[in-house]
C-alpha cells in the first residue's frame, strides 16, 4: 500500500466481495494461524466433547477418560460427514451417516462392512488430530503443523492482561454472544481496529472511555494490534466504570481473535472473527468476570457492550454496501488514527502476495 500525500491507500475494495480472494484468504491466512475455539470448561469432564470450528475448519474438542485434551478435524474419514454436533459426554464418537465409530484418541474402532467388502483395515483411518494449545482457560487450534507456537501469535497480550490485575484462570464464564454480519470479515476487523469513529458512532462508550487522540493509545507488534483508553475524568452514562481495572484494553491477534477488557471490575471477553462467505462474517464473544462480581454491574456491562456491538453492526454493513458498489477502486487511511488498520491490511497483503 503506497502512500498518497498524508494518507495511505487501502486494499482494493474488490477484495471485500470476491469469492476467489476469500478462497485464498482461507488457505493462506486462516488455515495457517491459531484460532480461538472455546474454553477448557466446555470439555472439563473426562469423556466429554464439544464441536466447534476454526474459521472454515470443523473441529471437535475431546477430553479423554485420562483427562487429556485433544482437538480433531470433525470430519469422518469415510465420506466426509461431520462426526459431531453440539457437546456432551461420550466414550466414543460415532458418525451418524454410516456409524463409523472413533475412540476419544481419534482411532477408528468400528466401520460396518469395511472388512467384509474387502476394504482396508481400521489402521490409518482415525480422525485427523489438530494442534491444540491453551492460554489459561482459552483453547486455540491451528491446522498448520509448521506454524509458530501459540505464544508467538499472542505476543504480550497475556502479560498486558495480567498487568491490569486480571487472573484469567480465576474468571468465571457468563455467556457467549454470537452474531452473523452482512459484511466481509476484513471490514469487521478494520472497524474494530480504530476508534476514530467512536465520538460519532459510540457516544455512550465515549462518555466512559477517553477516546481523544492524545490519550487513546494505539500500539502494535507483529501480529498483535492493541488499543488502550483511560477513563474520562468524569465518566457519564449508565455504565459504572469504577473498580480495580482503570483502563480499557482492546487487543486483536491476527487474523481473527479479539480480547477485550472494560474498565471497572475484573472482566474479559474473547472471541473470533472469521468469514462465512465473501460478504458474511461470524463473530462471537465469551464474557468472563470475577467470581464475586456484582450481578447488577455484570448486567450493566453486558447491556453496555451489546449496545456498542449493535452500533458496530450497523456501521460495518453500511461499509459493505459501499465497497461492493464497484465504482471506486480503494479508499484512504489516516496515518495515525488508522495505523492499526494499515498494519492489518499489510499483513493481509503479505499473506496473499
Amino acid at each position: 500500500m503506497a502512500a498518497s500525500g498524508a494518507v495511505a491507500r487501502t486494499l482494493p475494495w474488490s477484495w471485500y466481495a470476491d469469492p476467489a480472494v476469500l478462497r485464498v484468504e482461507q488457505e493462506r491466512i486462516f488455515r495457517r494461524s491459531w484460532q480461538y475455539v472455546g474454553r477448557t470448561d466446555e470439555v472439563a469432564e473426562p469423556a466429554s466433547f464439544a464441536a466447534t470450528r476454526a474459521a472454515d475448519v470443523p473441529v471437535v474438542l475431546v477430553r479423554d477418560e485420562e483427562g487429556a485434551l485433544r482437538a480433531f478435524l470433525n470430519v469422518c474419514r469415510h465420506r466426509g460427514s461431520l462426526v459431531c454436533t453440539g457437546s456432551g459426554a461420550r466414550r466414543t464418537l460415532q458418525c451418524p451417516y454410516h456409524a463409523w465409530t472413533y475412540g476419544l484418541d481419534g482411532a477408528l474402532l468400528r466401520a460396518p462392512r469395511l472388512e467384509l467388502e474387502g476394504g482396508a483395515g481400521l489402521e490409518g483411518l482415525g480422525l485427523v488430530q489438530l494442534r491444540l494449545e491453551t492460554w489459561g482457560p482459552f483453547v486455540f487450534v491451528c491446522p498448520d503443523e509448521s506454524a509458530p507456537p501459540l505464544a508467538e501469535f499472542l505476543e504480550d497480550v497475556p502479560e498486558r492482561i495480567a498487568t491490569a490485575g486480571i487472573d484469567v484462570d480465576a474468571l468465571r464464564f457468563l455467556e457467549r454472544a454470537e452474531s452473523e454480519v452482512e459484511a466481509n470479515w476484513k471490514v469487521c476487523v478494520e472497524n474494530y481496529l480504530e476508534c476514530y469513529h467512536c465520538p460519532t458512532a459510540h457516544p455512550a462508550f465515549s462518555d466512559v472511555v477517553d477516546v481523544s487522540p492524545d490519550t487513546y493509545g494505539l500500539d502494535l507488534g507483529r501480529r498483535r494490534m492493541s488499543q488502550a483508553g483511560p477513563l474520562r475524568p468524569e465518566p457519564r452514562g449508565a455504565f459504572d466504570p469504577s473498580g480495580e481495572v482503570e483502563r480499557g484494553q482492546f487487543h486483536f491477534v491476527f487474523p481473527g481473535t479479539v480480547v477485550n477488557v472494560m474498565p471497572g471490575r475484573p472482566n474479559l471477553s474473547i472471541g473470533p472473527i472469521f468469514p462465512l462467505g465473501p460478504e458474511r462474517t461470524y463473530r462471537s464473544l465469551d464474557y468472563l468476570v470475577a467470581p464475586d462480581a456484582d450481578p447488577a454491574w455484570v448486567a450493566d456491562l453486558l447491556r453496555f457492550d451489546a449496545q456498542v456491538g449493535a452500533e458496530d453492526l450497523a456501521l460495518v454493513e453500511r461499509v459493505q454496501a459501499g465497497v461492493r458498489s464497484g465504482l471506486l477502486e480503494e479508499g484512504r487511511l489516516l496515518p495515525e488514527s488508522e495505523r492499526l488498520v494499515a498494519h492489518f491490511q499489510g499483513l493481509v497483503l503479505e499473506a496473499l502476495a
